[in-house]
């Protein structure tokens, strides 16, 4: 990894973060320089922090052909423009006086925001593919514990050092720009004592909140979907008609986008709970690829959790037939325990005739397994009275 593209440029970023830390420091000891009144001061200590931050800030890269155009105010400046707000004597102008001697610190927080917003950016990628790195090294491990209730030995699998190897890289490739997530140092410390009590630990608790705050913190909420209009009324003055296209467009998804997407749509919906990725995308041998919990509530009866399998399968020339079928319906035996109750599976596609008869064939039998289908057709029902997310994925 020392020679990868990925090492060098967050080689740059952490010069760009250590020159923003320079200036942040700087532009504090500015900042107590300035008198809190009238004050014609010459302070050489307060010029030469002036001169160093404008050195500094000439080697900050741009973000996006952007960076801040800071001009530090001397001690004189400052007092004049106070005391002519004073002669004034009009509060807006007092105000805006205020205004400009805080402006730097305003500015910096502006393209620290835009750092941590490009770097979760550069790191997302990564990020994904560790994640996945680490099921699958969980997935082998949890078979030491299937063998064994002395939690209190060491684990032996060379499997723990690639594990351990996977969520350092995660903490390096985390930086300062993504908080660690809930049960991040638990984690580390059952990696350290590294016994199978550990090893529990880490596959039960640590690992499933550690894995849903970095899924989390890939895609922000926050972030803006961009946008062409200018003024919605524009839009509805025109008075516009004609047909309104029900097919989305799935061939602006990418695999991961696609398994994105039925994430964001089960996590969104009520009577759904603890979604979870389960599986590298496009895995050869196994093809789940998101787990989560489908609650029932009786007000007599009581709630009922079904623990729910869903395949994602973004395929835009190809049906899902009978052998995929066949398959994946075995493949479930890998997740248990515990009990799947539910297999879904999702495809940007269709379903074959002979597939649909599968299927309904096998959920008529006596198995406790159930299958659903879930075609472009169904979800593009389900997406129709969900627009935000149509919109986030451009499907439209």
């Amino acid at each position: 990894m020392d020679g990868s593209p990925l090492n060098s440029a967050l080689r740059y970023f952490e010069v760009a973060e250590a020159n923003l830390l320079k200036l942040e420091k700087i532009l504090a000891e500015i900042e107590d320089a300035i008198p809190q009144g009238i004050d014609f001061d010459d302070n050489s200590e307060y010029e030469d922090n002036c001169r160093s931050f404008n050195a500094i800030l000439a080697a900050l890269p741009k973000i996006d052909s952007w960076k801040p155009q800071i001009s530090l105010m001397d001690l004189d400046q400052i007092a004049q423009s106070r005391l002519d707000a004073q002669e004034l004597g009009e509060i807006d102008f007092t105000v805006s006086v205020e205004r400009q001697i805080s402006e730097p610190r305003r500015l910096l927080r502006e393209y620290r925001y835009r750092f941590n917003q490009k770097r979760r950016e550069l790191i997302r990628d990564a990020l994904i593919e560790l994640i996945d790195n680490v099921d699958n090294a969980l997935q082998i491990l949890s078979k030491e514990l299937q063998s064994t209730s002395e939690y209190y030995k060491s684990v032996s699998d060379p499997e723990f050092d690639k594990l351990k190897e996977h969520i350092s890289q995660i903490d390096a490739l985390l930086g300062s720009s993504v908080s660690r997530p809930p049960r991040w140092s638990d984690l580390y410390r059952h990696l350290r004592f590294g016994q199978l009590g550990d090893l529990h630990d880490i596959i039960t608790y640590d690992w499933p909140s550690v894995r849903g705050g970095l899924r989390k913190s890939l895609y922000g909420e926050k972030e803006p979907i961009p946008t062409e209009v200018e003024d919605l009324s524009s839009l509805v003055q025109n008075k516009p008609r004609g047909l309104v296209t029900t097919k989305l467009t799935w061939e602006h998804l990418t695999d991961n986008e696609f398994e994105r997407l039925i994430f964001v749509l089960i996590s969104s919906e009520k009577g759904y709970e603890n979604p979870e990725w389960l599986m590298k995308t496009s895995a050869p041998d196994r093809g789940r690829d998101l787990s989560v919990y489908r609650i029932y509530v009786d007000s007599l009866g009581g709630t009922l959790r079904q623990r729910v399998i869903i395949q994602c399968k973004h395929w835009l020339s190809k049906s899902v037939g009978p052998s995929e079928v066949a398959v994946l319906r075995e493949q479930m035996k890998l997740w248990e325990p515990p009990r799947v109750d539910v297999h879904i599976i999702a495809t940007s596609g269709r379903f074959t005739s002979d597939a649909v008869s599968i299927i309904e064939k096998h959920n008529q039998s006596d198995s406790a397994l159930r299958i659903e289908m879930w075609p472009e057709s169904h979800l593009e029902r389900l997406l129709a009275s969900r627009p935000a997310i149509i919109a986030e994925f451009g499907l439209r």
